[in-house]
């Protein structure tokens, strides 16, 4: 379910001839799921152009440095620099909604110059976990639930945010979650995103207010789960340029303030044959499968090894505190929202679970590509799940890593990750997230001024 069903070179050609587009935009995902790419006149964008990219792009932190001194990022990418040959996918061709030209946008994918995929950019990644599947004759099929804030505009970074002015003149002071009257402050904002995912085909489904001041979710159709990162990547990108459109920002950070709730990107997930459409979380007689308790099972015993993808950056961890609408550990139970793993109530044909583990700011790409591999080890080992909590999980203690560095080190020593996400993109990511870490470790906070500079 691309953002264009079968579409092939000709057909974007003419698309594109149809809509008098004068630019393109060449796409690429980074490890961060930041665009990086080339903008090419229209006459210039044709199949046989071999644009190119140095293999570095995806090997940089969100501050745009790459690890010096790491022997195994040296193995994985090049240290002379070497480029990669990008490749349009045709189905991901939309306009630029906000370009003031015709402008379109198409994201590509990365290939070494023996013509295989560059196994560490983050669509190869998931690409990699959904062959597993498909050679099982099965299809996983996902419903991300991406929560972000709004807030006002602030050019320090040294300053708090704060919440934005809505229509009323006023800025949220109180928790209005779900308030239909709260969404409508932010009704022209809203309508320019709605107007803009409809010309893009994102094909958003609801929009909630939620439990923070000025912080919302969208929800996406469910559907195939390489169409749906490009989606939720094409998403961040249009809500971003919305919001500056309306004097505000739109973020996506996991704890952008303190005292309010983190985001997160809950992401619903069930498998089906793919021959007959049947979902394998059900028995026929519409009871929970092995299949499905297994996937739980594997949720359970691998998702710490994974929190570093899920939670990539320092400040992910700043979400995952307990009694914060956010999972503290790895339990699982029917709707209840307090656990890591919750099961909503549905018919056997729905039969599905819900990662909540996993931050706002996570890389789509990456983010569906290791839940989909926790789950599907979790069906090789037969793994069973612990017993279902009834109550508040938030009572039991925590067993998600609890910073940036412990994760790291959960999952280089991980082997069965790294033999399904592939050696190099451990190591790139690894090796790019620990300079991460090191560069945050050189910034002093206000909290150590303010409590330390002459208290100790």
């Amino acid at each position: 379910m691309a953002i264009r069903d079968n579409f092939s070179y000709n057909d974007m050609d003419e698309w594109l001839n149809g809509k008098r587009v004068t630019e393109i935009e060449c796409l690429v995902p980074d490890l961060t799921g930041v665009a990086r790419g080339k903008i090419l006149p229209r006459v210039k964008f044709t199949e046989d152009r071999g644009m190119r990219l140095p293999e570095i792009v995806l090997g940089m932190t969100v501050t745009g440095n790459s690890p010096s001194d790491d022997d195994a990022f040296d193995r994985a990418i090049s240290t002379t620099d070497r480029d990669m040959i990008l490749k349009a996918d045709p189905g991901t061709i939309t306009m630029v909604p906000w370009a003031v030209d015709p402008t379109a946008q198409v994201i590509h994918d990365c290939y070494f110059s023996d013509g295989k995929l560059v196994d560490f950019a983050p669509r190869s990644v998931l690409r990699r976990v959904l062959k597993l599947y498909e050679k099982k004759g099965w299809k996983p099929l996902v419903a991300p639930e991406l929560e972000f804030y709004l807030t006002a505009k602030n050019i320090d970074p040294d300053l708090p945010l704060a919440a934005p002015i809505g229509r009323s003149g006023r800025s949220e002071t109180s928790r209005q979650v779900y308030s239909i009257d709260a969404v409508n402050e932010f009704d022209p904002l809203f309508e320019d995103i709605y107007d803009y995912c409809d010309m893009m085909g994102l094909d958003v489904d609801t929009l909630i207010h939620e439990i923070g001041a000025g912080q919302m979710e969208i929800n996406f159709q469910h559907g195939e789960p390489l169409g749906l990162a490009d989606k939720v990547f094409y998403f961040k990108r249009t809500l971003r340029e919305a919001a500056l459109k309306h004097d505000m920002y739109a973020t996506f950070m996991a704890k952008p303030m303190a005292g309010e709730p983190g985001s997160a990107m809950h992401v619903h997930q069930s498998v089906v044959d793919a021959e007959s459409g049947r979902n394998i979380f059900s028995n026929v007689d519409g009871s929970p499968s092995d299949l499905f308790r297994h996937y739980i099972g594997g949720l359970q015993k691998y998702m710490p090894s994974a929190m570093a993808i899920v939670a990539p950056y320092v400040n992910s961890y700043r979400r995952i505190v307990r009694h914060t609408a956010a999972p503290i550990n790895l339990q699982w139970g029917v709707d209840n929202r307090t656990v890591g793993f919750r099961v909503p109530v549905s018919g056997s044909q729905d039969r599905r679970v819900e990662n909540r583990v996993i931050g706002a700011d996570a890389n789509p790409y990456l983010a569906l590509a290791v839940t989909l591999a926790c789950g599907y080890l979790g069906i090789q080992e037969q793994l069973e799940p612990t017993p279902m909590v009834e109550g508040s999980a938030y009572k039991m203690k925590v067993e998600l890593p609890q910073g940036l560095s412990e994760a790291l080190t959960l999952l280089r020593g991980e082997d069965r990750l790294r033999d399904i996400l592939g050696e190099r993109f451990i190591d790139v990511y690894s090796a790019v997230k620990e300079l991460e870490h090191q560069e945050f470790m050189t910034v002093i906070s206000p909290w150590e001024r303010e409590h330390l500079l002459l208290h100790v």
